[in-house]
Parts: structure tokens; C-alpha cells; sequence
């Protein structure tokens, strides 16, 4: 499960450059690297793959065209991949050094039994919305109005589909009472026409049903709506290694939750210009950039948290939704996937 996965093609790559495959790994055909930039010849080399969703790698970039990785001596390579599982399966498999990626993949891969290691968070709220199509903005006015109807999704067993079971079922909705229907890449279309009455939808998505008249019910994006809806921030981006090189890379690992500290801070203080200047040009064709400003203009104060430490109570809502979804266990047990001696938490 992902936030980001070949189903849902929340980045869809278009246009960039195959500079580097990595190797060891089939599920990352596609795979792309990004430019490490300018590095001082003594700097350690590091590769650290992400899913491709835009807003997800806002703080990587910038740590990178800013120099916060430099300045802590080390040359990183952003690696970006067909999705959260397929960065993670790169770490498993040895092809990356870590991997940054939405709290769920990592849960769900601990839970079938890969050695990892998560200590430093980057993204404090999920990046989805629940919104109705068009036609329905004025008859579908909460949660509870969508028992009995069709809502989409990318897949089943997503982050998507998580979330919206766990919010059915906090809103007092009987999930068992909703249609899922899976689309995929087909779901911001799929909506606005009003093929299904309601979506789950990420930005841009968001902005365009909003603007052809759907309502939005919840937008998990947004601090307040997080607050009303979840109980709180709900941790999503954020950075594993693998368990057995822990200790041989701590200080490399330190190094790194220290570039990315200094890089959040930063994401709070440039201009939104600064953030797009940031994105390597590959990733902006096609993109409406008056629209990308002012969709981080938006939403950075909400979905980046300005330190690294790690929050259990946002760890635990997450958790919370997968059981609820039944892809945790009701008795499973994460605190072996954290590591609080880097970054706290």
C-alpha cells in the first residue's frame, strides 16, 4: 500500500530523463534518478529513493538545491520511484541506502517482516482529500451521507482506501453500506463527470474538482480538518534504513536528519517561487506553475513540520487506520520499526 503506487500515477514522469535504473529489484522498471548536484569530492555517496508524488518531495529537494545534504558532507542521490513500495522494495533489496516514504508503507513492511528502521519524519498529514462530484456537492453535505454510495479510489488496500474506512467509520458511517470503486489513474475524471459520487483526490486533483463544483467534505491536507477528522497530525513522510547497517551508519544517518531538519525549516521560510525553483525541471513539464505556487503556498505550514522527531501519537493514528482497514493486525505491535536515538520522538 501506498500513497503513491503504479496504480495511482500521482506523478506520472512525463517527460523525464531515464538517467539511472537501478538494478536488483524488478518492480522498479521506471525507475529515475535524481540529479545529486554539485558534491565535494570528499562527500559519502548515498542514494535515497522516494515516491514520486509532487508535494512528498518538496523538503528532499530543497535539502538538495540548497545545499543542506553538502553542507553535512554528503552527496545524495534522490532516486525517484513508481511509488512508496516501490522505494521501499529498493531498500529491502539493497539497491538504495534508504528510502523515504509514507508511514503505512513502512508499517506494512515491517509487518511482513522487513528489517528496517524509521527515524526521521518529513511529512506530519496525509496528502488526501474526500471530496463529491459536481452534481452531488448539494445532497452528499458530510461523511454519513455516503453510506449507499459510490466512492473512489485508486485501489484497494491503498493509503486512499484506508482512509476513508477509518473515516466512514469515525464519522458513524457503516463502511459495509459504501461501494469502492478502484480507478486508479482514471479518478479526478472519473469524479468530476460524475461517474462516482465521491473521491478520494490529491493536489492538483483537488483544485480542479473544487473548482468545477464538487465539495470538499474533508481535507486531510488542511491542520484544522486533520484536527476535526483524524484527532491530530497523522504521520506520513519519513525516512528508513535498513536494520542491520544501523549502527555502522549512524553517523551518516545524524548527518542526513540534519540536512533534512535544516531543509524543512527552510520550506517554511523561501518564497513558494523558491519551492518550484527548487523541483528539478524535469518534474515541472506540463505544470501549471501559478497553480503549483499557490498550492505550497497553501498547505506547507500544514504538511511539513519544521523538526524531524518522530511523534507516536501521529505513528498511532496511522497504525489505527490500517487495522481498521484489516491490513494490521488488531494485536500488532510497531515500536521495533522506530528509531528515536537520531531525531527523537
Amino acid at each position: 500500500m501506498s500513497c503513491c503506487n503504479e496504480s495511482t500515477a500521482c506523478w506520472d514522469g512525463k517527460g523525464l530523463h531515464r538517467r539511472s535504473v537501478l538494478q536488483g529489484a524488478a518492480v522498479l522498471a521506471g525507475v529515475l534518478a535524481g540529479s545529486a548536484g554539485a558534491a565535494r569530492a570528499d562527500a559519502k555517496r548515498v542514494k535515497l529513493a522516494f515516491c514520486s508524488q509532487l508535494l512528498c518531495i518538496i523538503p528532499y529537494e530543497v535539502a538538495r538545491a540548497q545545499g543542506h545534504f553538502q553542507r553535512e558532507g554528503l552527496a545524495v542521490e534522490l532516486v525517484y520511484t513508481r511509488g512508496g513500495n516501490a522505494a521501499m522494495q529498493a531498500l529491502v533489496g539493497g539497491a538504495v541506502d534508504y528510502a523515504a516514504t509514507s508511514l503505512d508503507v513502512a508499517l506494512q513492511a515491517y509487518a511482513h517482516g522487513a528489517a528496517i528502521r524509521r527515524f526521521a519524519a518529513t511529512g506530519r498529514l496525509p496528502l488526501f482529500a474526500v471530496a463529491t462530484a459536481p452534481k452531488h456537492a448539494a445532497d452528499i453535505t458530510g461523511l454519513k451521507n455516503l453510506e449507499g454510495r459510490t466512492i473512489g479510489i485508486s485501489a484497494l488496500g491503498n493509503a486512499d482506501h484506508a482512509l476513508a474506512l477509518y473515516l466512514l467509520k469515525k464519522a458513524g458511517a457503516d463502511p459495509g453500506k459504501v461501494r469502492f470503486a478502484t480507478l486508479g489513474t482514471n479518478l479526478l475524471e472519473a469524479l468530476r463527470q460524475g461517474q462516482v459520487d465521491a473521491g478520494l483526490v490529491q493536489e492538483p486533483a483537488l483544485t480542479l474538482v473544487s473548482r468545477a463544483g464538487g465539495r470538499v467534505l474533508a481535507n486531510l491536507m488542511d491542520q484544522a480538518d486533520a484536527q476535526r477528522f483524524l484527532g491530530g497530525p497523522y504521520e506520513f513522510m519519513g525516512v528508513a534504513v535498513r536494520g542491520s547497517e544501523r549502527d555502522q551508519r549512524r553517523d551518516e544517518m545524524t548527518a542526513l536528519a540534519r540536512a533534512l531538519q535544516s531543509a524543512l525549516v527552510a520550506t517554511q521560510a523561501v518564497t513558494p517561487d523558491d519551492l518550484v525553483k527548487a523541483l528539478p525541471r524535469e518534474t515541472l513539464i506540463g505544470a501549471d506553475l501559478g497553480e503549483l505556487r499557490d498550492i505550497l503556498a497553501r498547505y506547507r505550514g500544514s504538511l511539513y513540520p519544521t523538526a524531524i522527531a518522530m511523534d507516536r501519537a501521529a505513528e498511532d493514528r496511522v497504525a489505527e487506520s490500517l487495522k481498521e482497514a484489516g491490513l494490521l493486525q488488531p494485536d500488532f505491535d510497531a515500536s521495533g520499526l522506530y528509531d528515536t536515538a537520531i531525531a527523537g520522538g
